[in-house]
């Protein structure tokens, strides 16, 4: 795991499976098998649902996406999409730096609290302008 967590490295199978189990899981779909075995039910997915665009950001070391509901979720940008698994929208495809290795570089020798980024072009950036 590097200095910047991504879904395929967070949402890991059970200890009482095998730690490849998932694997043949695209990284962007890990995250519904591993909500449905931690809450203990079922979420259904439809390939062809599209709910729009989200910009990803990195948080505390981690590569996360908000969606509309109010919900964030770790992603990657392996897998540029992210169906969220507490309103179940749709497939939000979401959009990355053109450079991520020099932005989770930028960030390596950081404190974990301290290892946050936005999009500048991301709507809800965070600014200090009144």
């Amino acid at each position: 795991m590097g200095a910047i967590t991504r879904a395929e490295d967070f949402y890991r199978p059970p200890p009482t499976l095998d730690p490849a189990a998932w694997d043949g899981d695209a990284p962007a779909e890990r995250v519904i098998r591993w909500t449905e075995h931690h809450q203990q039910r079922r979420i259904t997915t439809d390939p062809a649902a599209q709910a729009g665009e989200l910009y990803a950001r990195i948080n505390h070391s981690r590569w996360v996406a908000d969606c509309t509901c109010g919900s964030a979720q770790i992603v990657t940008p392996a897998d540029p999409r992210m169906w969220c698994v507490v309103c179940g929208a749709g497939w939000w495809s979401l959009v990355f730096p053109a450079d991520i290795d020099a932005v989770e570089e930028s960030l390596a020798a950081l404190p974990v609290i301290e290892r946050n980024w936005w999009a500048v072009a991301d709507p809800v950036f965070p600014t200090l302008e009144v």
